[in-house]
């Protein structure tokens, strides 16, 4: 009796485990043939539910498709229309045709502070194409809102050219008058900067005025070229009286040396000058120095 009670419990729990190994068998079948779409089905219905403005991001559209279409994106015929890309928002550039990574990437750009200011602007967008840019091309609409404030600002004066620091530079038949031309005039002959200028002005001023051009060359490294682009306009310079100025007038002069100077206040010391040829009879000036006197002095 016992014996026979022992062999029917074995055949019981033989049973139960075949019964529970089936089982075990069956929903592993399930579990394999059936993959994500429970989890699948459950994320869509959950992102269905949310809120409209949730919806609204750009990367909605890319999400729900990859997920209720195994990551294969939707055959959309491209529209074309007016848009300004930085305001559309993501249905408006879906609908033009772009990809859901290409619309993100829109977003972003516009997020870091990106601004299409023109229409080339937007073929900078990763993965675009030519024959896309170009079909887009022709709608791409940019506000004034979003071009550069600085186009608001007016213009800076424009100044004469002879008042700029780089002067434009008078041609070959055009000439600078010697006696009446200031500095910025000076400086638009070729050859001539600010420092020959200055220097023509200064030695203006201590002769009295030229007489000739050719006294340029007694500038100090003075550009020889550049005298052709001379002319003077007033050959009357200031007069020099030799029996009434000082010694320090009369060294002032660049004809006058020292010795010439002195040598004018000892002889008018014993009597007046009269002319020239008292002057050449003195042992300081000879003839090429009373020539150069000539148009400079008085007596």
């Amino acid at each position: 009796m016992a014996k026979g009670k022992s062999i029917l419990i074995a055949s019981d729990r033989q049973a139960l485990l075949l019964v529970v190994s089936l089982i075990a068998l069956v929903a592993l079948f399930f579990w394999l043939g059936s993959g994500d779409n429970g989890e699948t089905d459950t994320r869509l219905a959950a992102e269905d539910s949310l809120p409209d403005p949730w919806k609204n991001r750009p990367d909605y559209g890319e999400r729900h498709y990859e997920r209720a279409y195994n990551y294969a994106e939707p055959t959309v015929q491209p529209e074309t229309f007016p848009f300004d890309p930085n305001t559309a928002d993501s249905t408006t550039l879906l609908r033009l045709g772009l990809r859901p990574w290409q619309v993100k990437n829109i977003y972003k750009y516009r997020a870091r502070g990106g601004v299409y200011r023109k229409p080339t602007d937007f073929a900078r967008l990763y993965g675009l194409s030519k024959k896309d840019y170009r079909r887009l091309e022709p709608f791409i609409r940019i506000s004034d809102d979003y071009q550069p404030a600085a186009q608001l600002v007016e213009p800076a004066p424009k100044y004469e050219r002879d008042t700029v620091k780089y002067p434009i530079k008078i041609k070959e038949t055009e000439h600078i008058a010697l006696n009446s031309a200031d500095t910025s005039q000076l400086k638009r002959v070729p050859g001539i900067g600010s420092g020959f200028a200055r220097a023509i002005v200064g030695y203006r001023e201590r002769l009295g005025g030229f007489v000739s051009p050719s006294q340029l060359s007694e500038i100090s490294n003075f550009p020889v070229e550049s005298i052709k682009y001379f002319t003077v306009d007033n050959a009357s310079p200031r007069k020099l009286n030799l029996n009434t100025a000082s010694m320090q007038t009369l060294r002032r002069h660049p004809y006058i040396s020292y010795y010439q100077a002195k040598a004018i206040l000892d002889k008018r010391r014993q009597h007046r000058i009269e002319s020239f040829a008292e002057l050449s009879l003195l042992r300081d000036f000879p003839p090429e120095a009373i020539r150069r006197l000539e148009p400079y002095v008085e007596f």
